[in-house]
């Protein structure tokens, strides 16, 4: 009897489990060698549990920055090149948090300053010993093999993740390449695979009609197997990647994938008005001192007011701070950028994400959500609708303050077109169609305040 797999059963989430038990483990033994090394001597049980108590405290708050800086999330190839700066900026973080923790709550009796700065070396050290050294060498259990039948760059990015990935669970064999072989090879092809004993799964692209002539061959040959499945390759695209192959869904994907709970709507409207309500008032407090620097820079206006193209594609109009010479409008000629310059105060306005604080009102009044696909410009939103397949799918949906899109594409097209960035901008956007819940835009929240926190994506 064939076993078929879901694409999360080949991108298996117990890691992350791992790599949380290892930072726990890691985070006691980097402070028994802090004490070590502070007292010149091994510390004795009483002595190390007398820190103990109050550090596990600090170790649950530290887990958290280390959820909200993405080191339990997919560890993609990008991400692993940053690993080491990622460390480095979260353990600073948590040394911080915990200096202020024994400063606000003195009731511990212990005053660490000195052992906060070694325990920052030691656990640096420690953390990535454990995160690039050791949790690659895990033993891990046999790969199984299969075989990739697709075609297009996201198909190549998908076969390249998975070699270049140690952790996968699963290898491909070889990739068929359907935009090059003839139909009837691939048919052929299907079928050795299929009855190869040491190859265990196939991953297609369901939409190539390569792929559906060659599916009823496929089908017979899988029965006589006692271990095959057919993976759907879009959606383990989704699972490595966490968004979506724009080369590997269609139309019928998009109209499958716009229902939506009415509670989740109500839900997350009344989310929305209580905290920008929240937001907006405590925000209050930074007018005039934002108004005052605008003015003092070069007189101008303090405010300005920009169409935007909002829900089922009906114009909004949302306030910002000015942060440039003028009002952006998104004409920008043949260059395709835009000749506005960026003001000095504006710059800072920018890094903080001061400049959008206004917007927190268009919250309120429904024109925007919380979490949603950024708003764009009618005139950029004309041009990419025009030359983008699926963007419009992007109003199904309210526009957002913050989004996936925003929390994982840092090369968001600023003041000027480009087709490419656009392009994976909506990758990010679909997959936050298909996913959206409270969970995931509580998720999205957090990750935006971690932004905020190191100014990622000015």
């Amino acid at each position: 009897m064939p076993l078929f797999y879901h694409p999360m059963t080949l991108v298996p989430k117990r890691e992350y489990l791992l790599l949380l038990l290892g930072d726990v483990a890691v985070f006691v033994t980097s402070l028994y060698i802090t004490l070590a090394l502070r007292y010149l001597e091994l510390p004795s049980r009483d002595f190390f549990l007398l820190h103990l108590f109050p550090f596990t405290l600090l170790f649950i708050a530290w887990i958290i920055v280390f959820f909200l800086a993405g080191l339990y999330g997919r560890h993609t190839r990008i991400f692993r090149s940053r690993l080491t700066a990622t460390i480095l900026y979260t353990q600073v973080i948590n040394i911080l948090l915990a200096a202020l923790f024994f400063f606000f709550i003195p009731a511990f009796g212990l005053a660490p300053k000195t052992i906060l700065i070694l325990y920052l070396a030691v656990s640096f050290v420690l953390v990535g010993f454990w995160r690039m050294i050791i949790f690659p060498r895990t033993p891990r259990s046999k790969k199984l093999k299969g075989v990739l039948i697709a075609s297009g760059g996201d198909a190549k990015a998908l076969a390249e993740e998975v070699k270049a990935d140690p952790h996968a669970t699963f290898m491909f064999d070889y990739l068929v390449d359907t935009s090059v072989a003839p139909t009837h090879e691939i048919i052929q092809r299907a079928c050795r695979v299929a009855a190869e004993d040491n190859v265990s799964f196939l991953v297609v692209d369901f939409s190539d009609k390569a792929v559906a002539a060659a599916l009823p061959i496929i089908y017979d040959a899988a029965f006589h197997k006692r271990r095959f499945a057919l993976v759907d390759a879009a959606e383990l695209y989704e699972e490595m990647f966490e968004r979506e192959p724009l080369s590997l869904i269609g139309y019928e994907w998009i109209l499958g994938n716009v229902s939506a709970s009415r509670i989740y709507d109500l839900l997350k409207r009344f989310m929305d008005v209580v905290l920008a309500s929240v937001a907006g008032l405590v925000s209050l407090v930074i007018y005039p001192a934002v108004c005052l620097a605008i003015k003092l820079d070069d007189g101008g206006q303090v405010f300005i007011r920009q169409r935007r193209v909002g829900r089922y594609q009906e114009p909004i109009g949302v306030i910002k701070f000015r942060s440039m010479s003028g009002n952006d409008e998104g004409e920008y000629g043949e260059e395709g950028k835009t000749q506005l310059a960026i003001t000095r105060v504006g710059k800072w306005l920018r890094i903080l994400r001061i400049d959008e604080l206004p917007q927190l009102w268009n919250v309120v009044r429904g024109d925007l959500s919380l979490v949603g696909p950024r708003p764009e410009l009618p005139a950029l939103a004309a041009q990419y609708n025009a030359r983008i397949p699926y963007y419009n799918a992007r109003y199904l949906i309210s526009p957002g303050l913050t989004g996936w899109a925003q929390t994982r594409h840092d090369r968001h097209p600023h003041h000027g077109t480009d087709i490419a960035e656009t392009k994976e901008k909506l990758s990010y956007d679909l997959y936050y169609l298909k996913r959206r819940s409270l969970l995931l835009d509580l998720f999205i929240i957090l990750q935006t305040i971690r932004i905020l926190i190191t100014a990622r994506g000015t």
